[in-house]
């Protein structure tokens, strides 16, 4: 019998914001009506059980529209009529995109492109995150906005700018380049370093004073691996360093807490968010089901996942996302029936606390004037109305998750610089994609009912049962310690092609691949024998696989599979070893759909994990406090499912039992009592 639901969050989603329910938000842009749609859009927030609105995300121009004072009447107004409405304020700093007048008058803060052109003022986020001279007026706006909204009773989180670097994260030009310099010599010391780390011996590269050192520009042919790797460390770091010189000014007008929206996505992958990660207050992303791709529910599992990563497994907020269609890919799909209600849950299950949305009102012009919003065009007599009024009726009903902790067995280690140096030129093959294969690894896990943490590189394993490290190229001493320590202290850990290869610097670990992890798999390979695009291959198990192969070399390991044919037939494919008390394993070809979900299985079994045979399209995570499990059930499929998760249905309010089938599209919130509480 379920105890009587007397739970209270464990611990507030921000630091000195209690919320007690999941979190409804949205952007608004009152910037775009009317001040008489103003009142009629505050009611309708309230009916609908809005708790936060994102406001100046991109208010700058409005603000100053030309050079000189800034003009905050109209701020002013609408962040009252919240205030009184009792709708608490996610307050952009308005740095996002500056206002025309700036390129004008400053032309020298334009981003620039690798081959020497400009982008120009008409889009957004048209500026230099090396520009001096944009920073100088950012703070300005920055500094104004936080002396005059600092305490604002309204004013519940700082929002600097916004999805930094999504399309400014990389520019070419001389400020960007004199800034690079300046990041290398605090990095390397001296040129000697700089050549040795970049091995300018190769092709007459050698530096002889720092002037000549520059971004890597459009070139004729490859470029340096080892400098597009810095320069792409350099990017992430200058526009964090941008981040923290904003938050330092709310910092020092504001105790409310400080974050921005990442954009922990298939798409972008200019910033590596695990060293951002310490730097905000509390974690906020933004995602988008992204259609291009062939899984993109997957997608949205493995971004939630990564981004609860981030937040080291604390609550987080999903700072954007669309109640149906997006405008920015080629085919832009409405959600189907029920969908809205799906994506959003599985968000919660592996973590949000917050849900918010882009945006409020559907924007009658401007380059998203087709992206839905919580309050489409046909306002509130259309169904799009409608689903908005049934998600925010089940977020209300999901008080008791609030504050609770997902808990995973298993760990996927995920890098930013593994991603960026993966995928440079002069590769043994340009098929092999760092993202698509920790996708894989990661829906095979999902498909099974597993929980995966993603966890970056030198993080502690040891908790864990499981490890998956897919394609980790370049890799630290720190990091082979830490995934060798983990097989040693019990896990299951799978280590996959092309992972161990080079070292920080993009430079060949000698002695043999895979260089960091020769001695944990007991194997070396001799050469690396990469698959035409349409070719494949047969394992001796029955697997298959594509892309690429190794010509392997047992030396202490146990071999699970071999090559049944192509360029490494007879050489081991799949090979496993006993570490410690654990095992490391290592798969050298990419699998296909079927094989890797077998392989997934033998992994599960050889941790001692348990799995539930759910398939690629039904979630189920749970969550926990120290009393109750709350499992999420998401139901993509177009039949009814049996699960075996019996307890209240915080959805249904009904009580359900292992016999109670899922319908088509739906789901259940279970909670029931801990059978391990108190161990």
């Amino acid at each position: 019998m379920t105890t009587p639901l007397t739970l209270t969050p464990e611990q507030p989603l921000v630091p000195g914001w209690a919320t007690g329910t999941i979190t409804l938000g949205c952007d608004y842009n009152p910037e775009q009506w009317d001040e008489s749609v103003w009142h009629d859009d505050i009611a309708l927030m309230r009916e609908l059980g809005v708790d936060l609105v994102a406001i100046n995300i991109f208010g700058w121009a409005q603000l100053q529209p030309q050079p000189g004072p800034f003009d905050f009447s109209r701020l002013d107004r609408i962040l009252s009529m919240l205030h009184e409405a009792g709708i608490r304020v996610n307050l952009g700093t308005g740095t996002s995109s500056p206002p025309p007048w700036l390129a004008r008058v400053h032309p020298e803060t334009l981003p620039q492109f690798a081959n020497g052109t400009l982008a120009w003022p008409g889009g957004r986020q048209a500026w230099c995150p090396s520009s001096v001279v944009f920073r100088q007026k950012a703070i300005e706006l920055v500094t104004a906005m936080a002396e005059r909204y600092g305490n604002h009773p309204a004013v519940a989180v700082w929002h600097v700018s916004n999805e930094l670097g999504c399309h400014n994260a990389l520019c070419y030009c001389d400020a960007s380049a004199r800034a690079f310099r300046t990041w290398l010599r605090a990095r390397y010391g001296t040129l000697d370093a700089l050549n040795s780390a970049w091995g300018t011996a190769f092709w007459s590269q050698r530096y002889g004073t720092w002037d000549d050192v520059l971004p890597p520009r459009a070139t004729r042919s490859a470029g340096n691996p080892a400098q597009l790797l810095d320069f792409k460390r350099f990017s992430s770091d200058e526009l964090l360093d941008y981040y923290r010189a904003e938050a330092a000014v709310l910092r020092e007008h504001s105790s409310v807490p400080v974050t921005t929206n990442l954009m922990v996505t298939a798409h972008i992958q200019t910033l590596d968010y695990f060293s951002w990660a310490p730097e905000l207050d509390f974690i906020a992303n933004d995602h988008y089901l992204d259609h291009r791709l062939a899984d993109p529910l997957a997608e949205l599992a493995f971004s939630a996942d990564l981004t609860r990563g981030l937040a080291a497994g604390q609550p987080w907020m999903v700072m954007e996302t669309s109640t149906s269609a997006v405008s920015w890919q080629p085919v832009n799909h409405a959600k189907r029936e029920g969908e809205l209600l799906r994506t959003v849950l599985g968000h919660v299950a592996r973590g949000a606390d917050s849900i918010c949305f882009f945006q409020w009102r559907a924007s009658r012009s401007g380059a998203e004037k087709f992206h839905s919003a919580l309050l489409p065009h046909s306002g509130t007599a259309g169904q799009g109305w409608a689903q908005s009024v049934e998600l925010s009726s089940v977020l209300d009903r999901l008080n008791p998750v609030v504050g609770s902790r997902v808990h995973a067995r298993a760990a996927l280690v995920f890098s930013w610089e593994a991603w960026w140096a993966a995928e440079g030129d002069s590769h043994p093959s340009s098929l092999l994609r760092y993202l698509p294969e920790a996708h894989r690894y990661h829906r095979a896990l999902r498909a099974l009912g597993i929980t995966v943490d993603m966890v970056a590189p030198g993080t502690d394993l040891t908790s864990y049962d499981l490890v998956v490290v897919p394609t980790l190229y370049t890799v630290t001493d720190a990091a082979s310690v830490a995934i060798a320590d983990a097989a040693a202290a019990g896990a299951t850990v799978l280590i996959t092609p092309f992972t161990g290869i080079v070292d920080e610097r993009d430079t060949v670990i000698a002695g043999g691949y895979p260089g960091a992890f020769r001695e944990l798999l007991g194997l070396t390979i001799d050469e690396f024998r990469p698959l035409a695009a349409e070719a494949t291959v047969s394992l001796s198990s029955g697997a298959h696989g594509s892309i690429w192969t190794d010509a392997v070399r047992v030396t202490d390991a146990e071999i699970v599979a071999s090559y049944s044919d192509g360029p490494a037939a007879a050489s081991p494919a799949i090979t496993r070893r006993p570490v410690g008390s654990g095992t490391a394993w290592y798969v050298s070809t990419v699998l296909d759909d079927d094989s890797l979900l077998r392989l997934a299985r033998d992994l599960a079994a050889d941790a001692g994990v348990p799995i539930v045979e759910v398939g690629y399209d039904v979630d189920v995570v749970t969550r926990q406090t120290d009393t109750h499990h709350i499992t999420f059930i998401i139901n993509h499929r177009s039949e009814p499912i049996a699960v075996p998760y019996a307890g209240l249905d915080l959805v249904s309010g009904e009580t359900v039992t292992d016999a109670t089938p899922l319908p088509a599209g739906a789901v259940r919130v279970v909670i029931s009592e801990r059978s391990d509480r108190g161990a």
